[in-house]
This record gives C-alpha cells, structure tokens and sequence, in this order.
C-alpha cells in the first residue's frame, strides 16, 4: 500500500528543537490523511498531530498546540513534525501513520492503516 520511512530523532535538552521527517511511497493517490503519533514507556500510543493529504488542514493535540508543527512538502512526497520547545513529557517514540480511508478526523489510530518503524525522540530536563 503505502510505505512510510522516518528520519532518525535525537536527544535534545530541555526547551530544544528536533524535525522529524517522514517520507512517503507506494501508492500515494490512495491517503487522506497523515499523523503523528507517539508512545512512551509504560504509555498507549497517543495521537500528536495529523494533516489532510489533500487539503493540508492541520489539527493538534492540545498537549503539543503551539509547539509542533505538522507539515507537508507535496514535491517530496515528505511529511515533517517540526517539534519546538521540547519538555521531558515529550520523550517517546514517535510514529507516522498514513490513513486511505475517509475519515471525519485522523486523531485515532484506528484511523491509519499503514505505519513508519519508529524514531526515538529523547528530551532532557
């Protein structure tokens, strides 16, 4: 279907910065929706932020609002989780998902069907 790669995260310190990147392939023409979700140690996977495929309407976690950006580079098939003023709560690994089924919203991930293999985001304090 669609196949999703992550860039690698990082460590940062408190109050930091970290992109992620997420490069979309397969068969594209198929999503509606793409996201970001996150899990931590001990934690379920929890929804971060997700953007329409065609419409580039973009919704966030009220955990994350104001923080992080979720964005779309349509000439690089590219997904991107622009992260800033990072706290330790933000320590997860953080997944993409691609959804190709309509969907009112893409805040579950029941919502997605197809999944990157997960990059480590540590943040310090």
């Amino acid at each position: 279907q669609v196949q999703l790669v992550e860039s690698a995260g990082g460590s940062v310190q408190a109050g930091g910065s970290l992109r992620l990147s997420c490069a979309v392939s397969g068969r594209t023409s198929v999503i509606y929706g793409m996201g970001w979700f996150r899990r931590a140690p001990g934690k379920e996977r929890e929804f971060v932020a997700g953007i329409r495929w065609g419409s580039y309407v973009t919704y966030y976690a009220d955990s994350v609002k104001g923080r992080f950006t979720v964005s779309r580079d349509n000439a690089k098939n590219t997904v991107y989780l622009e992260m800033n003023s990072l706290k330790p709560e933000d320590t997860a690994i953080y997944y993409c998902g691609a959804g190709i089924r309509y969907r009112h919203s893409y805040s579950s991930p029941d919502d997605y069907d197809d999944w990157g293999q997960g990059t480590q985001v540590t943040v310090s304090s």
